[in-house]
């Protein structure tokens, strides 16, 4: 059971953390005040496989008409994917990538929807980059050079994903180590310092608790990881960027109610200082966010 003396515990074993600053910036023609201002990352999910059906859009249409409206939902973001992250899911090489996402993406440039593209592969980015695209959602280790080489060349941002693999469809054993979050800590280090070599400055990271890998099946385990990483996202902060998280949906506990898993896992990341919200649920996680504003 979680307590306010679990709180208080992170609280004191970490307190030299809690008031760390971040990096605020321009994402398109929007100012992003993060030490003052969450913001939400609303989803658009191509791929058939995605068990989140609400986001799901099996037409370029529907897709253009869902991100329009996560928009004036209150996203001020919206995330593009053309594949599940679930371990039987169909891997959707570049060429059926791109031929998924540019023309929602295209659309959506053009009605002013700033737009984030998930992705591993370099001529992917370069693509959606090129059309448009604000920010490219890294999930892989492979090629992340020649990607943030990319995202530099037309000054957008990125999202590095923590991911233990070539990509996040290839991890065999998921490491926890004692204290998940250093593992973590270590990893964006690593790659922050290579990213902004490179010139990207505009950079989020992402501890990938949205991911679904083999040996996090056990539901007890998984969703104590999560619930442990969300409160202990204020230490990532001390890495001087914004953090985001997925919120997850912990089925086995919600059951028939799963809709309301990622309200309650927004309050936890909410407590840890999270910056972005990726959700599939905008119009709650905002109306979660705007409620504790006001205490």
């Amino acid at each position: 059971m979680l307590t306010l003396e679990h709180l208080y515990q992170i609280h004191e074993e970490y307190k030299d953390a809690l008031n760390a600053k971040v990096e605020e910036f321009t994402i398109g023609n929007k100012d992003f005040h993060f030490n003052s201002q969450p913001a939400i990352l609303g989803v658009v999910n191509l791929s058939s496989d995605s068990w989140y059906r609400e986001s799901v859009c099996l037409s370029a249409e529907t897709a253009i008409r869902r991100g329009i409206t996560l928009k004036a939902q209150g996203a001020d973001l919206v995330d593009i994917g053309a594949e599940s992250t679930l371990p039987n899911a169909e891997r959707v090489e570049d060429v059926r990538q791109k031929s998924k996402i540019l023309p929602v993406l295209a659309a959506l440039h053009q009605e002013g929807v700033l737009t984030s593209i998930e992705t591993y592969y370099p001529e992917v980015a370069k693509e959606c980059l090129r059309v448009g695209a604000n920010i490219i959602n890294l999930t892989g280790s492979q090629d992340n050079e020649e990607i943030y080489q990319l995202v530099s060349e037309f000054d957008a941002g990125v999202i590095i994903c923590y991911v233990q693999g070539k990509n996040v469809r290839e991890v065999d054993d998921f490491t926890f180590g004692k204290d998940p979050t250093n593992l973590m800590y270590d990893y964006f280090a690593r790659e922050i310092e290579i990213a902004t070599k490179l010139g990207v400055r505009k950079i989020f990271v992402d501890a990938g608790l949205g991911f679904y890998y083999k040996n996090l099946q056990d539901s007890s385990q998984r969703i104590s990881y999560q619930m442990k990483t969300f409160l202990n996202t204020f230490r990532l902060r001390k890495l001087g960027f914004p953090v985001c998280h997925a919120l997850p949906h912990a089925f086995e506990c919600f059951g028939e109610e799963v809709r309301s898993a990622e309200p309650f896992f927004a309050v936890l990341a909410a407590l840890g200082k999270t910056d972005l919200f990726r959700t599939h649920e905008v119009p709650k996680i905002k109306a979660v966010l705007d409620t504790l504003q006001i205490f």
